[in-house]
Order: C-alpha cells, then structure tokens, then sequence
C-alpha cells in the first residue's frame, strides 16, 4: 500500500470521490467533504498527518473545539456522522485497524418538531407577496404542492402542464408528478404574462433572463415572512404545512408520501404526531 494513501488529506480527498462514485447527493458530498475537511484541517495542526494515529480521544477534541467556536449541538452532531462515515471507509479501505469514531458519543440536543403555518399566517405571506408575481408564484406553488426548494428551482417550463407538474429525477430522488390546484394555476399563469423574455427553459428565472438560484429564493420568502410577521420559520415549514394540511384533509399517508417524495412512508407517518395540537382546524389550504 502506498504510503500516500495514508495521509489523511489524501484519504479525505479520495473518500469524497468515493462518495461521488457512490452516486450520494450533491449536498450531502459538499456537506461529508466539508466536514470531514475541517477535522482534517483540526489534526493537521496538532500534527497529525497519518490516518493511523488518529484516536478517539482526537475527535473527542475536535468535538469540543467546534462546541468552544459556538456550533450548535445539532451541527456537531451532523459533522460526527460525516466522521464516522469517513472512518468506516477507511476501515473497508484497509486503511484503519480501528475505528477510533465509533466510540465518540453524539451530543445530545433537542429534535423539534416541524414549524407548520397557520391559516392566519400562511394567508399573511400570500399578502405580503401579493404584488410580486413571480415571488407570489413561487409560495403558492411551494405551499399548495409541497415540492421541494430544490425541485422548484430546477422546473423547467416543460415540466408544467394544466393539471400538474412533473418532477424530474434528480440523484436520489425518483421521477413523479403532483397535481396543480386552481391557486397555484391562477399564481402560476399570472407570473408566466410577466416573465422574462429568454431562451431559458427554467421556469422562474431573473429580470435578464438566467435562472434564479434557490439560495436568492429563500432569500426573497425570508424577506417576505419578515413583512408579513412570520416568525421562527424557514422556507422548508412551507412543505411542512403541506404535508400536514394534507393529512388533516383526510389523504392517505400513503398518498402524501408519493406527493411530497419521501422515501420512506415513515417519514410522512411522523407528522400525524403534529396534527391533533399542531395544525389548526381547517381541513385544506385555501385557495385564491
């Protein structure tokens, strides 16, 4: 074995394509490589080079250098998996004897549950982006179809029909299709009559006519949950008000989970948890 391939920044690098030859998502590759990066970054300046003398007490130490430089309990966690995933490889790669990761402990934090809009306030952020009608599209679409920020941003103007929206595959999510109700058709058609005239073919693109990126899209929803005095939300509760919504309506779970995309039905079987005391007594999402 090439005594190369027992430093750690060359095992990192070669951990990351094989990752990518694993056909893992792109954020989770981004996310593993970042994480596992910094630790690297972290022993390399106490001068630790080889894969081999790392030892759990280590990483118990890069634990509390990330809780000293204020990471949150959660991101500490995040980055451990990555860690522990990185070692794993290296143990099938022959590299490690023993896994020094898989004796650190996870910190412990508190897992809340989803952020789910109420009538009131999902009808104050259609207001407040009411006058802008690309921005008012996108929130409808997002709140009455429950797609992902990510599928919203890769649409392209093909895969919209009158009755629905087919949503490609992409890495670890499969091909399926979500009906359009009248709201987010209304919504919809009144962002195409303004649009940017362009060659591009994605759905909702900028004033010169280039797609409009998902970080620049949750930018604008934040603004506009900020005008209409929504607090303590992010972009994704808007899916989670779907789902939630749909299972009060009286949908199958097993319905929402092929809406929403999830890969396992026990994913969409943890918000029924959330509706009894969660979701206000409405039985659907109004509509425009």
């Amino acid at each position: 074995m090439n005594e190369t391939d027992k430093q750690l920044t060359t095992a990192q690098k070669k951990f990351v394509t094989y990752l990518k030859n694993q056909g893992r998502a792109t954020a989770t590759i981004l996310a593993y490589g970042k994480d596992t990066g910094q630790l690297v970054e972290f022993l390399n300046k106490k001068q630790i080079t080889q894969v081999g003398s790392v030892l759990s007490e280590h990483i118990e130490a890069f634990k509390e250098y990330l809780a000293d430089n204020n990471y949150i309990a959660k991101s500490i966690s995040r980055k451990l998996n990555s860690i522990k995933t990185f070692f794993r490889y290296l143990e099938e790669e022959k590299l490690v004897k023993d896994n020094p990761a898989a004796v650190v402990s996870h910190p412990k934090y508190e897992v809340k549950p989803p952020r789910i809009l109420s009538k009131m306030e999902y009808r104050a952020l259609r207001d407040a982006a009411r006058d802008d009608a690309r921005m008012a599209a996108v929130i409808e679409i997002l709140l009455q179809t429950g797609i992902r920020i990510s599928e919203l941003g890769r649409l392209q103007l093909d895969n919209i029909n009158d009755k629905e929206i087919k949503i490609k595959p992409y890495e670890s999510h499969s091909e399926r299709t979500v009906p359009l109700n009248q709201a987010a058709k209304n919504a919809l058609a009144r962002y195409l009559n303004i649009r940017s005239k362009t060659r591009n073919k994605n759905v909702f693109v900028t004033k010169t006519g280039r797609p409009l990126l998902v970080r620049n899209i949750r930018a604008a929803i934040d603004r506009y949950f900020k005008i209409a005095g929504v607090e303590k939300v992010t972009v994704n509760d808007l899916r989670h008000t779907f789902i939630s919504h749909q299972l009060v309506a009286g949908a199958s779970v097993v319905l929402v989970q092929r809406l929403v995309g999830h890969k396992r039905l026990s994913t969409t079987e943890k918000y029924l948890n959330l509706i009894s005391d969660k979701v206000s007594q409405t039985v659907k999402l109004e509509e425009l």
